[in-house]
């Protein structure tokens, strides 16, 4: 007598279905990411003397008119850049609502403090992603070559997205040494689920437009 395997609940197929999907989707989003970054990414100790002479800075979380500690590791990295004579445009872009504590403005205000020359330093307070900042670099400021300074987590997307706006773009990777592990590893999904794969429909736009 031939025993009928029980029939699996239908919930429990699309649970199934929905988890390879979401795999997909992250292996393929963040290949794409790879590939359009490749060679196109250094340290900050490797920034050479024929770089780009623009630095762009994306904004991140800041506090009571001071930089959070991503922000903080990325402007420490333009001013040295400044200091070293690698730049002489930098670029601070991010949300200077009050509601994000005035981001641009907190950026400009340590750029000054550390030495870099008000003259300098170009405000783009509707930065509000990556992909604005990209958009408004290329197609406001004409910004053709440039390095952009960010974490290692965010780097490949910022670079994928102003590719895709035109920018011939090297990717500097600011220090995080003093980010907690719960934040990274909070980064690193956000950016697996969530900010890549719309990155990619943001590059196919931008390519297109």
């Amino acid at each position: 007598m031939t025993r009928l395997r029980p029939a699996v609940p239908p919930l429990r197929v699309a649970a199934l279905a929905a988890v390879i999907a979401v795999e997909v989707m992250v292996a393929v989003t963040s290949l794409w990411m790879v590939v359009a970054a490749r060679g196109r990414v250094i340290d900050a100790a490797a920034i050479a003397d024929d770089a780009p002479r623009t630095m762009i800075v994306l904004g991140a979380k800041v506090s009571d008119g001071e930089p959070g500690v991503y922000l903080r590791a990325r402007l420490d990295v333009a001013v040295d850049a400044y200091r070293a004579g690698h730049v002489t445009q930098i670029l601070a872009s991010g949300n200077d609502s009050d509601d994000a504590g005035n981001e641009v403005q907190v950026m400009r205000a340590y750029l000054e403090q550390h030495g870099v020359p008000a003259h300098a330093i170009h405000d783009d307070r509707l930065g509000l992603n990556t992909n604005a900042t990209c958009r408004r670099a290329a197609t406001l400021d004409g910004i053709r070559s440039a390095t952009i300074v960010t974490q290692n987590f965010h780097i490949a997307r910022a670079v994928t997205l102003c590719r895709a706006w035109g920018i011939d773009i090297v990717g500097v990777i600011a220090p995080c040494q003093d980010c907690s592990v719960v934040s990274l590893v909070r980064n690193q999904l956000r950016e697996a689920l969530g900010s890549r794969p719309r990155a990619v429909f943001d590059a196919v736009r931008a390519r297109g437009a």
